[in-house]
């Protein structure tokens, strides 16, 4: 049975910036083995564009709910999104 590669968006509200976040969520996916790309929003919210299984980008979200110590969530919505180049590897990308 293939693996099905989902694409997802979530946007992490709450004290994210200037607390480590975008390194920690870095770090977590390339550890879960997903792809995509983490930034920071002029509003003050993290953005992630990911994509992987869904068990593994589950993984992601629940790591996201949590954060590193200094962050604060409040909020992560998640929403399906779009296939995008270059999803096999995970970076950080220039804030929005």
């Amino acid at each position: 049975m293939a693996s099905t590669v989902m694409f997802r968006r979530f946007l992490v509200t709450g004290r994210v910036q200037g607390v480590g976040f975008r390194w920690f969520v870095e770090r977590e996916a390339q550890l879960i083995g997903v792809g995509g790309w983490v930034r920071n929003r002029d509003d003050g919210a993290v953005e992630v564009l990911a994509s992987g299984e869904k068990k593994l980008l589950d993984s992601l979200y629940n790591k996201l709910l949590i954060g590193p110590p200094a962050a604060r969530i409040d909020k992560v919505e998640v929403e399906d999104a779009e296939p995008f180049d270059g999803y096999k590897k995970f970076q950080i990308k220039e804030s929005w």
